[in-house]
């Protein structure tokens, strides 16, 4: 694990400071500059984005990672990697194709409920091709060994952007409207950063010749495409239904507590950069004990690292709550919900990546439809019932069923577990600090509050995790730092 610590470490940092500026912008800056309407247009279109993006970057960002260290020779790379450049195209133009021809219908159908979303609707095609792209060449680098560069790209372009672009509504230098279109072309620019950095690290030479298994490459891109699309759902569709049932802005109120529930998972998102490849090269090796190492010293840490941040979200909400604006401060429920399920996933380590680089890719399949029917069934329900709570009810079902089923996926066809022996000595551990710190408010400032919390959850958490030797990668780690 010692380049995947040294590279998710530098990696975590990258993330959790483009969370802080994220933080800014999400819970203070749009919340202030942007009207709610404007705020909850920029929602519905990158969320409606994202739905869109695995379909038109066919899963070559997957499909990289999956072949690339199989191939031996120059030649095969290359030949692979300029299929991998074309992939994308043969659904991204026949769809801008067909979008031009249905643009009213489907302006008009996207808009029927929020008037104001008509005149952006081929925004979300845009921003789906410049993402795709912009996924292709981040796996380009990841098969390098060089997460690094892309991640900070990824993490912290689009929010530096956000911010300077918010400031510049603020002093009047753009419109609301003008925002919309100069975030736009933000995507494009960091998608051409990207490609540079790509090529700059591998450029293959230009080949019109086929891998000798482009069959193998398709039918898995295809699979992908599919499962990835139907993953999608599960993370934007609830942005993209609640304007099609209340308010627009209420996507906006949504987003500021969804995001706050996210937080937990920016150590698994940094350290899951560098451990893709990884699992993957270890799966083409069929070195199996390897992949079991992966997987339980994955899940050991990544839980311990999450634990901590749960922690300070669900144990700071209210407090945080306090400074944002009024409107903005009725998402407690949807927060809890949100990271419960996020850190259920970061407990399960390289539990899908296993399944993904692996034969059994296909199960992918069926698993994401499933989980794509059941939240777009329950939102249609729950939304009604509770509103944006009901939203995050149907994240945390789905989430918590099938990640069970990849659990015993796992355990079934590799005959291995992301349980160690400290486990469930770290459970116990996070249910203890939760239970012992949930009702314990000061009664100063809410900024002053956070920071004392903060401070005391911190120092008991690792204190006694760093004593009971849950993870020793961790502590190997902060012995640089401390006497351990």
């Amino acid at each position: 694990m010692g380049i995947v610590l040294k590279q998710s470490f530098i990696n975590t940092l990258i993330v959790y400071l483009a969370f802080a500026i994220g933080g800014v912008n999400v819970l203070f800056l749009y919340t202030r500059f942007l009207d709610g309407e404007y705020y909850g247009l920029v929602t519905f279109l990158l969320s409606a984005a994202n739905l869109l993006m695995p379909i038109t970057a066919f899963g070559v960002q997957y499909t990289i990672v999956k072949f690339y260290s199989s191939y031996k020779s120059k030649i095969e790379r290359d030949k692979f990697l300029n299929l991998a450049l074309i992939l994308p195209l043969l659904i991204s133009i026949p769809l801008g194709f067909l979008g031009n021809v249905f643009y009213e219908q489907i302006s008009f159908l996207l808009s029927e409920k929020n008037a104001v979303i008509k005149d952006y609707t081929y925004i979300i095609y845009l921003v789906a091709i410049a993402t795709a792209y912009f996924e292709v060449f981040y796996a380009w680098s990841k098969v390098q060994f060089r997460s690094i560069f892309g991640n900070f790209i990824k993490e912290m372009y689009n929010r530096l952007a956000v911010m300077a672009l918010l400031f510049c509504v603020y002093f009047k230098f753009i419109t609301e409207v003008e925002f919309i279109y100069y975030l736009t072309g933000a995507y494009f620019l960091r998608l051409l950063i990207m490609m540079l950095y790509a090529f700059k690290l591998y450029f293959p030479k230009i080949t019109f010749s086929l891998p000798s298994n482009y069959r193998e490459v398709f039918k898995y891109s295809l699979y992908i495409i599919l499962a990835g699309s139907a993953g999608a759902i599960l993370l934007d569709i609830d942005k993209v239904m609640i304007p099609g049932k209340e308010e627009i802005a209420l996507a906006a109120y949504y987003s500021v507590a969804v995001f706050i529930g996210t937080a937990i998972e920016a150590p698994g998102r940094a350290m899951l950069q560098i451990l893709q490849p990884l699992t993957s090269k270890a799966i083409n090796e069929n070195n199996f004990t390897e992949i079991n190492k992966l997987y339980k010293q994955s899940s050991i840490n990544l839980l311990l690292v999450c634990g901590l941040f749960f922690l300070l979200v669900n144990l700071n909400i209210q407090e945080l709550f306090k400074l944002l604006p009024q409107e903005y401060s009725g998402g407690k429920w949807v927060v809890l919900m949100i990271s419960v399920a996020k850190l259920y996933k970061m407990y399960l380590g390289i539990n899908g990546e296993i399944i993904m680089n692996s034969k059994y890719y296909k199960m992918l399949l069926p698993l994401a439809i499933g989980m794509a029917l059941s939240v777009i069934l329950l939102n249609d329900w729950l939304i009604d019932l509770y509103s944006t709570d009901g939203a995050a009810i149907s994240t945390l079902v789905v989430i918590l069923f099938f990640s069970t089923i990849k659990l015993w996926y796992v355990k079934r066809n590799f005959s291995i577990t992301p349980y160690s022996n400290k486990t469930g000595q770290l459970i116990v551990l996070i249910f203890l600090v939760f239970v012992s710190f949930y009702f314990w408010n000061f009664q100063f400032h809410p900024i002053v509050n956070i920071a004392l919390k903060t401070l005391l959850i911190t120092v008991i958490y690792l204190f006694a995790a760093i004593k009971l030797k849950i993870s020793l990668d961790i502590n190997k780690l902060l012995s640089r730092f401390i006497k351990i």
